[in-house]
């Protein structure tokens, strides 16, 4: 199955083309798609109207400079934030964390968005695609804020997705721009950076979104072209039974396997359940790629919505207004490796 990217604020005739196809599963928005929330609503409810069939409508509403949706949405602090209160206050930390994740799944929701693709659960430590995007270096302290967000997101009625298995934090390159390769063996991994992906998995993560970086003593491909990863380890060690994700294939790191239809073969054939086509001028190649392949994309049924007040509904919500009160003093500048990173560029992905 495929998540497609669209270009604009409304669908063009092209696009509900695109929507026909049986491979086609969902959409991700992007800021280029973002005007209001109004526009935002409209442009969900014609996608869904255009489709024969459910889509999955997604977006990376992360915070701070990963945050699509702007105006008149909460303006998230980004998740490193917490990692000073959390030495002052854990309990209190972890609390707030779990109003973040409420407050922005909640507003997604109301906009007729089905999943942000959230929490980020990699390791703080430097790497120029993540910045401040992580909680924190320490696993087990992440594995505490998974713990907690996800939480959150489900009492929205949203399901979580882990992203980016098996952790990205632990190499310096952003995967937007250059290939990535840590050299680290299974074991080391395990006992570090699939920590936090262990906690979210047992607080019942519903999706899990692969790295496009390579762990060549476990495996020669990408992570997620990856049987090993995702079938030995991912769901056979982990015993993760959820969606699986590519990153976009857009990405330089994917171009390590190939073109479009090589990048989309092996991503399905490692095991992903959806990959992710987020720029529109890959759509109609990656659509032709998977012609006569075999899709089943009720497999997304169980992420798509389910708790949606609804903004009047939400403006009226008590706790929407304690949640904005308490992250307002969290908010601080950006890492500067964030700001580098490609995923924080207007319309990117992430």
């Amino acid at each position: 199955m495929l998540g497609i990217g669209i270009a604009g604020l409304e669908l063009t005739a092209r696009e509900r083309d695109w929507l026909q196809h049986p491979a086609c599963a969902g959409v991700t928005l992007f800021a280029r798609n973002f005007a209001s929330r109004t526009q935002v609503a409209e442009l969900t409810q014609a996608i869904r109207e255009a489709a024969p069939r459910p889509q999955l409508i997604s977006v990376d509403q992360e915070g701070g400079r990963v945050q699509r949706f702007r105006e008149g949405f909460s303006l998230l602090p980004a998740l490193h934030g917490f990692e000073a209160l959390y030495q002052r206050d854990a309990e209190a930390a972890l609390a707030l964390a779990r109003e973040h994740a409420w407050l922005m799944a909640s507003e997604v929701q109301a906009s007729g968005v089905d999943l942000s693709f959230a929490p980020v659960v990699d390791l703080a430590l430097g790497n120029r695609a993540i910045g401040d995007r992580a909680f924190a270096a320490s696993p087990q302290v992440v594995a505490a804020f998974t713990r907690a967000y996800v939480a959150g997101m489900h009492e929205a009625g949203m399901a979580a997705t882990l992203k980016h298995f098996p952790g990205h934090g632990s190499v310096l390159e952003d995967t937007h721009h250059d290939a990535a390769v840590d050299p680290r063996a299974l074991d080391d991994i395990m006992g570090h950076d699939l920590v936090p992906f262990i906690a979210g998995i047992e607080a019942g993560a519903d999706a899990v979104m692969m790295a496009h970086v390579t762990y060549p003593k476990v495996a020669p491909e990408p992570a997620g072209c990856a049987p090993r990863w995702i079938n030995d380890v991912l769901r056979g060690q982990l015993g993760f039974r959820g969606v699986v994700f590519s990153d976009d294939i857009g990405m330089a790191a994917a171009g390590a396997v190939g073109g479009i239809k090589a990048r989309i073969d092996a991503h399905l054939d490692a095991g992903c359940d959806v990959v992710l086509v987020s720029h529109p001028q890959q759509v109609e190649e990656a659509l032709s790629a998977v012609d006569g392949r075999a899709c089943n994309t009720l497999a997304l049924a169980g992420l798509i919505g389910r708790g949606a007040l609804g903004w009047e509904g939400l403006l009226a919500d008590a706790r929407r207004a304690s949640a904005r009160q308490q992250l307002d003093g969290l908010r601080a500048p950006a890492l500067q490796s964030d700001v580098l990173s490609g995923a924080i560029n207007v319309g990117d992905v992430a």
